[in-house]
C-alpha cells in the first residue's frame, strides 16, 4: 500500500490546500462578474417598469392576453429597460464617481470596463428591439426603440446635465412601457393608454425629487442640476404637490374610460395616501424641521404597484 507522502511547502509555493480552493474562487469570480453585469441593468428599476406593462397588457386586452405573448413583451421589455440602464451607466461614468450612492457601480469601481459596458448595453438593445420586432407590431417596435434612444441620448447625455426640468422631461422614457404594452397588444394607442401613461409621467415628479432630496449633496458634488439642488425649497415643494395631485387627478381620470368600482376605489384611497404623505413632507420642509424624502419615495413605489394591481385585477372582472 502506498501512502501519500507529507508535501513540502517550498518559499514562493502555494500550500496543498489552496490547489483545491482554486475551482471555488474561480466560481466566486465568475458570479462577481455576472452580478456586476446584472448590476448595470439596474434590475430595480426594471421590474418597476414591468409592474405598469403587464397590467396595461390585461387591459387592452380586456382580459390575460396570450402567455406567449406576455412573456415576449416582458423579455423584450426587460432586455430594453436593461439597456438604457446600461448605457446610462456608461455616459454617466464620471458623474457616477463622484456620488457616492453611485461611485460603487460596476464601472466607477472598476469592475467592468467601459468598453465592454458600451458593448453590453449596444448588444441588449438590438437583441430587445429584434425581439419585439420578430413577435409583435411595428408600433410597439418603434415605441421601445424611441424609449432607449431617448433616454440615453436625449435624457441621460443632455438633459440631465443641462437643466433643473430633467427629471420631467426624462418621465417621457419612464412613462413608455405602458404605451409598449399596450401597442404590442392592440397595435394602436386608446385614450385609456394615454390615461395611464399620464399617471406614469406625473407620478416620477414626486418620486424621483424625493430621492433627489435625499442625495442633494451628491448631486450637487456631481454638478447635476437636479431641482431640489438648484431651486428654492417653496419651488421644490410645489412641484411636489403639483405632480402629487395630476398623478392622482390622472389615476382618477381613467376611472370613466371603462374601469369598474373597484379600480376607482382604489385609486381614491392610495391616492389620498399619496397626496398626504406628499403634503407631509412639504410641510416639514417649509417649517424647517427634519424631512424623511425616502417616505414619501416609497410610498410612491407602493402606490404605483397597488394601483396598477387595481388595474389588472379590473381586467380580469
Amino acid at each position: 500500500m502506498i501512502t501519500e507522502r507529507p508535501v513540502s511547502n517550498p518559499a514562493g509555493q502555494s500550500p496543498v490546500g489552496t490547489v483545491a480552493e482554486a475551482p471555488a474562487s474561480g466560481r466566486r469570480d465568475v458570479r462577481a462578474v455576472v452580478a456586476a453585469y446584472v448590476t448595470l441593468t439596474k434590475p430595480r428599476i426594471v421590474e418597476l417598469l414591468l409592474v405598469t406593462t403587464v397590467p396595461a397588457m390585461m387591459l387592452a386586452h380586456g382580459g390575460m392576453p396570450s402567455l406567449w405573448l406576455v412573456a415576449v413583451v416582458l423579455v423584450g421589455g426587460s432586455l430594453a429597460a436593461g439597456a438604457a440602464s446600461v448605457l446610462n451607466c456608461y455616459i454617466d461614468r464620471d458623474i457616477d464617481q463622484l456620488m457616492r450612492r453611485t461611485k460603487r457601480r460596476p464601472l466607477p469601481a472598476h469592475t467592468v470596463s467601459p468598453r465592454s459596458a458600451l458593448v453590453f448595453g449596444l448588444v441588449l438593445a438590438a437583441v430587445s428591439v429584434a425581439l419585439m420586432a420578430a413577435t409583435t407590431n411595428w408600433l410597439a417596435t418603434v415605441l421601445t426603440v424611441a424609449a432607449i434612444a431617448y433616454y440615453d441620448l436625449v435624457y441621460t447625455l443632455w438633459l440631465k446635465r443641462t437643466t433643473a426640468a430633467n427629471t420631467f422631461w426624462g418621465g417621457i422614457c419612464g412613462a413608455a412601457p405602458v404605451l409598449i404594452g399596450w401597442a404590442a397588444v392592440t397595435g394602436s394607442l386608446a385614450p385609456a393608454a394615454w390615461g395611464l401613461f399620464a399617471v406614469v409621467f406625473f407620478w416620477q415628479m414626486p418620486h424621483f425629487y424625493a430621492l433627489a432630496i435625499k442625495y442633494k449633496a451628491d448631486y450637487a458634488r456631481a454638478g447635476v442640476p437636479m431641482l431640489p439642488v438648484v431651486a428654492s425649497v417653496r419651488r421644490v415643494n410645489a412641484e411636489i404637490i403639483g405632480f402629487s395631485w395630476l398623478t392622482v387627478l390622472s389615476s382618477l381620470a381613467v376611472w370613466p374610460l371603462g374601469m369598474s368600482p373597484i379600480y376607482g376605489v382604489t385609486a381614491l384611497v392610495v391616492g389620498g395616501i399619496f397626496l398626504v404623505e406628499a403634503h407631509k413632507l412639504c410641510r416639514r420642509a417649509t417649517r424647517g424641521e427634519a424631512v424623511k424624502p425616502m417616505r414619501l419615495f416609497h410610498w410612491s413605489t407602493t402606490y404605483l404597484t397597488i394601483l396598477f394591481a387595481a388595474v389588472a385585477l379590473d381586467a380580469l372582472i
